[in-house]
């Protein structure tokens, strides 16, 4: 994977501490169950621990390298599970011709339970940076509905963005992360 300039590097770093920190206040709450915080401390050890590698080792390996770390076998499989479902990508479900579509997308009230305002309001404008389509999108949607905990914050989908970009390899175009990660934050923008 080709280095990334620094000031995005450091922004990534900033943004995947931010969630360990966000996860591990979290973990006493009650609307946050204790399967969710394990998976999210999986996939956040996964990106800090292989991102700059390009990828990340089978899963034997991987599970050996995560029960060294820590964490129980079952925690493992469930994320595991759920990280090999990013990279099936399901399309079955939805047309052919679902990714060239232009419609707007309205959520159901369960998935407004899910995904607030500030998480849908980010999808839309991924949309809009040409960074999703609407396929992508509703790929996204299902993966963020299938984790555990009963909302997604923004930090939740953007890790979830992140991790599918890494998977499918689209890290490496500079524009996708700054607008990503610059574009959406104000603090970042001159």
């Amino acid at each position: 994977m080709e280095s990334l300039p620094a000031y995005l590097a450091d922004v990534i770093k900033e943004f995947v501490n931010a969630i360990d920190k966000i996860y591990t206040k979290k973990s006493a709450e009650v609307h946050t169950t204790k399967e969710s915080i394990y998976m999210y401390e999986i996939l956040i050890y996964l990106f800090e621990n292989y991102f700059d590698k390009g990828g990340y080792p089978d899963s034997a390996v991987l599970t050996h390298k995560l029960t060294i770390a820590g964490f129980e076998e079952d925690e493992i499989n469930r994320a595991l599970n759920w990280l090999s479902d990013l990279t099936k990508h399901d399309t079955d479900h939805y047309p052919a011709t679902f990714a060239q579509s232009n419609s707007l997308r309205w959520y159901t009230p369960s998935e407004m339970e899910v995904i607030d305002n500030e998480g849908r309001g980010f999808i839309l404008f991924l949309e809009q940076a040409g960074i999703l389509n609407p396929l992508q999108r509703e790929l996204l949607i299902d993966r963020v509905l299938k984790m555990n905990g009963n909302n997604s914050s923004l930090e939740k989908i953007k890790l979830v963005v992140l991790l599918d970009l890494w998977i499918q390899n689209q890290l490496t175009d500079l524009n996708i992360l700054e607008k990503l990660f610059i574009a959406s934050n104000p603090r970042y923008r001159h």
